[in-house]
């Protein structure tokens, strides 16, 4: 289908090979099951993804501080189709906002993929905190204003109603599901705009957006520029390797996260990797570790609706990362260290890479989220997790880790079940730190 290309820098394909090259060597997966565990303090209700649960379905999370009160902070997390929940620090909901209905009968409904927050954003009637999502199904970012303590729900919904889509040229593109997918948010302390970095469902493209307040207190945005990561890599023994997917699908990103301090996103690309570039799209990205998949030969094979492998592994995926990469967070200390945090879907695990670039990103341990008991199970398949590192009043003085689950405890009638899980971030340090 045609692409709208203003502002579109060259697409990067081949001319990566050496960055691509650069990561380390593949080992294995040796060690994965050493890692340490760390087990939650508290999990969401469940949400199902049938009629009967309103097609809710968990995915990416993030964690609203409290400045006022941070024992009253939130959680503001994706239920796609389901729209959006608010849960208190006790994993408890307060507030669930239906996703759009379609734009005509027959037309994609609202599904919600990821969020991520804006502070002190600039409004008439006063600086305010932000929630954005991106609506998959309308292929549009939504707004929503925090108020803690507004009747009726601490959000509200402030989305220009003239927002037009992110990367569809009308409707019909809409419908056919290439739309707006991960998202990271991000303020440039050089000119004080803020902007969200979108990638989009099923191809490679991420898209920088300036966000605009508009006139009547509403929110909207429009496009600076995009980027399209390769989908086709050259590997070491001459072969150019892409990775599987159902016909017509290009390698996509989800997970994405930009580390304000050097204004550089780090973006997941799920079956290869992940990438670290300019939050500004200008510059080449640099790929810092690769899924141990990476360059195995595999086929679509209709039947199963499954890539099966059609050759031998060559030995040239990494060691931390297991297809697919998914939620990416920032933990930031106040000494300037911290910590990039992967979502490693395909073995249950969290990778850590150190935040600074003088260390290269280097990769600095990792750890799994498993069950605290028969009722409070850990997190499988996890798509996006929220790390905040300050304290939240008594329950979590240390911070909070907030990750997807994508197996969660099912109900006694055997309904398939996601959720989020609330860990200590002290737990976590500990673990990681032994």
């Amino acid at each position: 289908m045609p692409v709208r290309r203003s502002g579109r820098l060259a697409t990067l394909l081949l001319c990566t090979a050496l960055a691509v090259c650069a990561a380390p060597a593949h080992a294995g997966p040796a060690g994965s099951s050493a890692l340490p565990s760390v087990t939650p303090r508290a999990e969401t209700e469940a949400l199902y993804d049938d009629e009967e649960g309103g097609n809710a379905d968990a995915d990416d999370p993030a964690i609203w501080r409290n400045p006022a009160d941070p024992g009253r902070s939130l959680v503001v997390a994706t239920a796609k189709e389901g729209g959006l929940r608010v849960y208190d620090l006790g994993a408890r909901r307060i507030q669930s906002i239906p996703a759009p209905p379609p734009a005509a009968p027959g037309d994609a409904p609202g599904r919600f993929n990821n969020v991520d927050l804006l502070h002190g954003l600039r409004l008439p009637g006063g600086r305010a905190d932000l929630a954005v999502v991106s609506d998959r199904g309308h292929d549009r970012l939504r707004f929503y204003r925090i108020d803690r303590d507004r009747p009726g729900g601490p959000l509200t919904d402030v989305t220009d109603p003239a927002a037009a889509p992110v990367f569809s040229a009308d409707q019909a593109e809409i419908n056919e599901e290439e739309t707006a997918y991960g998202l990271a948010t991000w303020t440039d302390r050089s000119t004080g705009r803020s902007h969200a970095l979108v990638s989009r469902n099923n191809r490679t493209t991420v898209a920088l957006l300036e966000i605009v307040p508009r006139a009547g207190g509403t929110v909207g945005y429009r496009e600076v520029r995009t980027l399209d990561l390769p989908a086709s890599f050259r590997l070491p023994n001459g072969t150019v390797w892409s990775p599987c997917g159902e016909p017509g699908e290009m390698p996509q990103v989800e997970g994405m996260v930009v580390d304000p301090a050097n204004g550089m996103l780090y973006a997941g690309q799920e079956d290869v990797g992940v990438w670290r570039m300019r939050a500004d799209l200008t510059g080449g990205p640099e790929l810092i570790d690769r899924v141990r998949e990476y360059g195995v030969p595999a086929a679509y094979d209709e039947a199963s609706d499954e890539c099966l492998p059609s050759g031998a592994d060559p030995g040239y995926g990494g060691e931390h990362l297991a297809a697919d990469v998914e939620g990416l967070t920032l933990l930031t200390e106040r000494d300037g260290d911290g910590y990039v945090i992967a979502s490693s879907q395909g073995d249950d695990t969290f990778a850590l890479y150190d935040r600074e670039l003088g260390d290269d990103n280097e990769y600095e341990g990792g750890f799994r989220v498993t069950a605290a008991s028969r009722a409070l199970d850990g997190s499988e398949e996890c798509d996006g997790a929220a790390v905040l590192n300050a304290p939240l009043g008594a329950r979590y003085p240390d911070g909070l880790l907030v990750v997807q689950d994508g197996r969660q405890t099912p109900a006694e009638d055997g309904r398939e079940a996601t959720g989020f899980k609330f860990v200590d971030l002290a737990d976590v340090m500990d673990a990681v730190d032994d």
